[in-house]
């Protein structure tokens, strides 16, 4: 019986000791490069509680690949927020990993005072891709003058896939503002089936109160 209890009171042991790095933040810190992703996560967790260590969460979400280490790390920076962490997420939007990138905007959604003033910087990138990210944290973003910046895109904007993104957000949380932008660009894009097929949903949401 005594083999057995020490057994069973050892099941937990493994995690308890992982619990015994320390919790100072420069060892939290060092403790995000530790080969085992149990310590980095639990490192990028208390570290939620640090806003000094944004940067070196950042720095560690380039090169992490472990996804519960990723979102443990997207969490802490969620927490923390603030213009400097907006500032590191944003050039994460120009990843190849699409896991990546999705997590990076639902963060800066949750974000919008440090957000909003880089939006137009973001719509305006010379970047397509960018810019139809940056239409998607649009579509979450929890800010009054999200409509009115997607529909100052569509009066400029000649990519027809950022257009088109534009004008799906729009037929969400668009209102009567945003009908003429919604109607010009049809016009615009008239040569473009799918644009004028969209443009028109929107605008018969909109008018409907998007019932």
């Amino acid at each position: 019986m005594g083999l057995v209890k020490r057994q069973e009171s050892g099941q937990g042991a493994p995690e308890r000791e992982r619990r015994r790095h320390g919790r100072a933040p420069e060892d939290l810190v060092r403790q995000l490069a530790d080969p085992d992703p149990a310590v980095r996560r639990w490192a990028a967790r208390d570290l939620a509680a640090h806003p000094g260590a944004a940067d070196a969460l950042a720095d560690a979400l380039e090169g992490e690949r472990d996804p519960a280490v990723r979102q443990a790390l997207l969490d802490a920076l969620a927490a923390i927020g603030g213009e400097a962490v907006a500032e590191r997420l944003i050039p994460l939007l120009r990843s190849e990993d699409a896991g990546l990138r999705n997590g990076v905007i639902e963060v800066l959604q949750g974000m919008p005072e440090a957000v909003a003033p880089r939006m137009a910087r973001l719509l305006e990138d010379e970047d397509p891709d960018v810019r139809i990210f940056a239409v998607d944290i649009c579509r979450s973003l929890p800010h009054p003058d999200t409509p009115r910046w997607l529909a100052g895109l569509l009066g400029r904007e000649r990519h027809v896939n950022v257009v088109g993104t534009a004008i799906d957000v729009l037929a969400e949380i668009g209102g009567p503002e945003e009908l003429p932008a919604l109607r010009a660009v049809a016009e615009r894009f008239a040569d473009e089936p799918f644009v004028a097929f969209s443009a028109k949903v929107a605008i018969r949401r909109i008018e409907e109160g998007r019932a």
